[in-house]
């Protein structure tokens, strides 16, 4: 992407180039009079319903944010004001990775899809677009208590492991969101993706980490209710920009419970409204959930559970040993002696680093085949490794030009000469090469000499594992292609017309002069006879000037437009109460 393409800042800049690859330019001049009113129409709508049922910082984040209710907000214009309490804003292409989306918020970015749904879907999209991301997720993050579990939520939830199969439901989610919201989709291609989320979603055997901190990001960021359960109010951003489901969460159909650490089983369903809903009683409740998830994930519990995990999600991930050498790779094996890993090994590129910065010479290009470490204490020796002094090292012969065997506890064994070793900061040992090497666990040749240097990394335990390398320098993460994309609508000339008479609307409510809405009536009644939108809004542009002839005229147009089409019936209701 190049730096012109979009509109950047101080916050924009420093993002690492592996995200940078997900913005797009928002192209602000593609949206269309009807894509004006239908924002105009759902801002309208929420915030006179959600002065009386969201948590007090969202109105107040319109107004500190800047948020328009006449206007789709124009991503540099947002990006001054959201400045002004350390945010910022991108826009990207519908549904991205969940770890780069959480990792965008880690730097305190927001995400913003910046398609916006369809006049046909005005009430809720699956699809991410600009009404929810705008106006659901921007104004709540003034609040400086609720900005910070919305930060540190993304830097723990970037680096939770996924799991193979969690990237396959990606991919359906994200091409079930772009069909539903797609004009005249096929049926059947939305039944046959349906099925595929449907049969994911069966078989997705236990829970990822990533899977469930998804989970609690859903019922939290996306569908949170906070305050009592009694009286509960909104800050959930798929609520707030949802003028159905808004409403709908706070009758007796939706089930309120209790949030808790819990949540992260119960799995959602995008399509549909959902049927309950977790309550907070304030938002630093929030960041202790998400705390006490921490802890339990493999960032911060390492052992031989968190190398399993790396395993199983197929994906580049780092283990950190109790030293501080980190090792970046796809791990295929792990072997384990009395339940702690004592060998790992990883297949293809491999990086080691210290401290998130590569080391020198121990890139992908050196570790391109993979990487292998024997892990663990001596046999028969208290002192580790790692702890030793060079009068320690010198007394067992682990120094420069030894041949040596070393027998580590659980089998493994590593033989041949020192070459070299590497130090931390703090004087510790971390890495050791050896050359003419061989390793062993029993009868099993893990390496041999014809494979090159056997660089060990030292270390007893794995105190952390995660998602991603140490260093993203490492590895070549300019790499994400969508197998979907976003389907624009087709812009025929009936539509580029019903556009035009919807910006003549436009233009006559904001230079307040007068149009022939007789006109322009008389042309709907012709061509669009489904088009109800515009209709409301010559009836809000034709209130000050109180020709009773003219307002009969639409009135009977939205009444005729509520017996055709029942379905819309409630719209055009709160349409006029609005007006």
């Amino acid at each position: 992407m190049k730096p012109q393409e979009y509109e950047s800042n101080s916050l924009i800049n420093r993002l690492p180039e592996h995200l940078k690859q997900f913005i797009k330019p928002q192209h602000y001049e593609e949206y269309t009079a009807i894509n004006q009113a239908v924002w105009r129409y759902v801002m309208r709508k929420n915030v006179n319903y959600l002065s009386k049922v969201a948590h007090a910082s969202y109105l107040e984040g319109l107004k500190q944010t800047g948020i328009s209710i006449d206007d789709i907000p124009n991503m540099y214009g947002m990006n001054r004001i959201l400045s002004e309490i350390g945010w910022a804003a991108v826009a990207v292409d519908g549904f991205i990775p969940p770890n780069a989306f959480m990792e965008f918020q880690a730097y305190k970015v927001l995400v913003i899809a910046s398609d916006i749904r369809q006049l046909e879907h005005i009430e809720y999209t699956p699809a991410p677009d600009i009404i929810h991301e705008g106006a659901g997720h921007a104004p709540i993050i003034a609040n400086p208590e609720y900005a910070e579990y919305l930060r540190r939520f993304g830097e723990i939830g970037c680096k939770a492991i996924s799991s193979a199969r969690d990237y396959e439901m990606y991919e359906a989610i994200r091409l079930l969101s772009i069909l539903k919201e797609a004009e005249d989709a096929d049926p059947e291609a939305i039944a046959a993706v349906e099925k595929r989320v449907d049969d994911l979603q069966t078989n997705m055997g236990k829970l990822s980490e990533m899977a469930q901190i998804r989970n609690l990001h859903w019922w939290t960021v996306e569908y949170g209710l906070v305050g009592t359960m009694e009286n509960p109010k909104i800050y959930g951003a798929g609520l707030l920009s949802s003028i159905g489901e808004s409403a709908w969460c706070m009758t007796d159909a939706v089930k309120k419970l209790p949030y808790t650490i819990a949540s992260a089983h119960q799995n959602f369903d995008i399509t549909k409204p959902q049927p309950q809903l977790f309550v907070t009683p304030d938002f630093a409740y929030l960041s202790m959930v998400l705390e006490e998830f921490a802890n339990n994930m493999a960032i911060r519990k390492g052992g031989l559970e968190a190398a399993e995990k790396l395993i199983e999600s197929n994906a580049i991930g780092t283990i950190e040993l109790t030293t501080g050498i980190q090792i970046s790779g796809k791990f295929t094996k792990v072997i384990a002696f009395d339940q702690k890993p004592i060998y790992i090994q990883s297949e293809g590129p491999t990086a080691l680093a210290y401290r998130e910065k590569e080391l020198v010479g121990h890139g992908i290009d050196y570790h391109a085949a993979g990487y292998g470490t024997a892990l663990g204490k001596l046999k028969g020796v208290n002192l580790a490794i790692e702890n030793m002094s060079p009068k320690d090292l010198h007394a067992y012969s682990i120094s420069e030009g030894e041949n040596i065997t070393l027998e580590f506890e659980g089998g493994v064994t590593v033989s041949g000469e020192i070459i070299t070793g590497m130090r931390n900061l703090q004087g510790k040992i971390i890495l050791i090469s050896f050359k003419h090497c061989t390793v062993t666990h029993l009868d099993t040749v893990l390496f041999q000499p014809d494979w090159g240097v056997y660089d060990m990394a030292i270390g007893t335990q794995i105190v952390s594992a995660y998602s991603g390398p140490a260093d993203y320098n490492s590895f070549d993460l300019i790499t994400h292609i969508p197998s979907s994309k976003t389907i624009k609508s087709d812009r025929t000339p009936a539509k580029i017309a019903l556009e035009a008479l919807y910006q003549q609307v436009r233009d006559a409510r904001e230079s307040q002069k007068p149009i022939n809405t007789t006109a322009v009536l008389a042309e709907l009644a012709e061509k669009y006879p489904n088009d109800w939108l515009l209709t409301l809004e010559l009836l809000e542009l034709n209130q000050a000037n109180m020709d009773t002839a003219v307002i009969t005229a639409i009135e009977q147009r939205l009444e005729a437009l509520k017996a055709q089409r029942p379905e819309i019936t409630h719209l055009i209701t709160n349409g006029v109460e609005l007006i």
